[in-house]
């Protein structure tokens, strides 16, 4: 009996070790398949994550950026069409390039300079900056740009002081086999080597046109002080002819036109003047600096409500306008992709690439409706970016 009960007790001793091994053997497969489950989520996990991190560096790239090209060049009234503008990804080697401007006076150009230099440094090439010092400095700009061209540049980008008044060096630097590119402003000579610029005569006319469809004809005439900017300016002369070209297609009239370099001091009293002699006038429209001088300028007179401001290009000050409801609207040229195009045209060129004749962004009217939709770095300075005169290749 006592040995029966003995084999039944290790009987069940070897049952109970047996089931034991079993359950740890078990637990065994239920933490190793926990683990692979964990590994398997957190590899989820970082696919999620990566094209997020992929998206911010493609987000960083201001291209492809949809831009109208013109074909034949160089001549405004050509038949254009829509392309998506790729810039080089580096140049090949640190080209020397010469850019000069009319003047730093204004967040305009502040944009373009922002463009011409970022371009610059993404590229890896030499960037000198130079400024005239404003637009009736021609022969500051002219020999500015000589002793850029004997201190060793390649090619050279030029934002013109004069439509015509440049001629006679783009020949004789063309003729030294440097490239000439042409932005913002325009040029006359048929020797230039490549123009990033836009219409400013549709500029004009986009500023027109949004006041033209406010006051379409046959409804009750509004007037309107008009202030294109410097006479002689290429830019300038467009922007006029395609204001008025505009505004004649509705109920408006034009009762002052006042022409004055971009300072706002002189945009100032400019504005004075007009509302001296033309104290029933219902629009100011002109330059971004004086659309940013009337504001202050009808606020202080107490107009401000009476009187309405429109500018023809866009700049930080006319952002903030729109924003506040202080001014209606103004297209947008861009300008900081145009200050970029010209780089990238520069490098193409002296690296034998092929490369856009005349191109220049899309152009499009930005107001109340979409002033906190559109793309503002494409038009802008970053906030707190300060004007660069030299970048140096790394």
């Amino acid at each position: 009996m006592d040995s029966q009960i003995k084999r039944l007790t290790f009987l069940l001793v070897a049952l109970i070790a047996l089931a034991l091994a079993v359950s740890a053997c078990n637990a065994a497969q239920d933490q190793s398949s926990a683990s692979e489950q964990e590994s398997v989520s957190a590899g989820e996990t970082a696919q999620e994550e990566s094209p997020q991190s992929t998206a911010g560096e493609e987000g960083d790239k201001w291209y492809p950026y949809p831009v109208e090209v013109w074909d034949p060049p160089f001549n405004m009234d050509s038949p254009r069409k829509t392309v998506d503008y790729v810039p080089l990804e580096k140049a090949e080697k640190p080209w020397e390039l010469c850019v000069s401007f009319p003047h730093m006076k204004d967040a305009y150009w502040l944009a373009v300079d922002y463009g011409v230099v970022d371009e610059s440094r993404r590229l890896g090439v030499n960037m000198q900056l130079v400024e005239a010092g404003g637009y009736t400095e021609l022969n500051t700009q002219i020999s500015q740009i000589e002793d850029c061209v004997a201190a060793g540049a390649d090619a050279v980008i030029i934002g013109a002081i004069s439509y015509d008044g440049l001629n006679n060096l783009v020949s004789e630097l063309r003729s030294q086999n440097i490239p000439v590119i042409d932005v913002i402003n325009g040029m006359s000579s048929p020797e230039l080597s490549a123009k990033s610029l836009v219409s400013f005569g549709e500029m004009g006319y986009k500023a027109g046109e949004y006041l033209a469809k406010l006051h379409p004809a046959g409804g009750d005439s509004v007037k309107v002080a008009w202030f294109p900017g410097p006479a002689g300016a290429g830019w300038v002369e467009a922007g006029n002819a395609g204001f008025l070209e505009a505004v004649a297609q509705g109920a408006i009239e034009v009762v002052d036109t006042k022409y004055g370099d971009t300072g706002k001091e002189v945009q100032s009293q400019l504005i004075e003047d007009a509302l001296e002699a033309n104290p029933d006038i219902d629009y100011i429209a002109g330059t971004a600096v004086t659309a940013e001088a009337a504001v202050s300028i009808l606020r202080d007179r107490g107009l401000d409500d009476k009187i309405k401001v429109i500018s023809y290009y866009f700049t930080p000050g006319v952002y903030q306008g729109i924003q506040s409801g202080r001014m209606l609207a103004a297209p947008t040229d861009s300008a900081v992709i145009q200050g970029r195009i010209a780089i990238d045209q520069a490098v193409r060129i002296l690296e034998g690439k092929d490369y856009l004749k005349h191109v220049g962004p899309k152009l499009y009217v930005v107001d109340s409706n979409n002033i906190n939709t559109f793309d503002r770095d494409s038009s802008l300075a970053p906030d707190g970016f300060s004007p660069v005169f030299r970048v140096t290749a790394e």
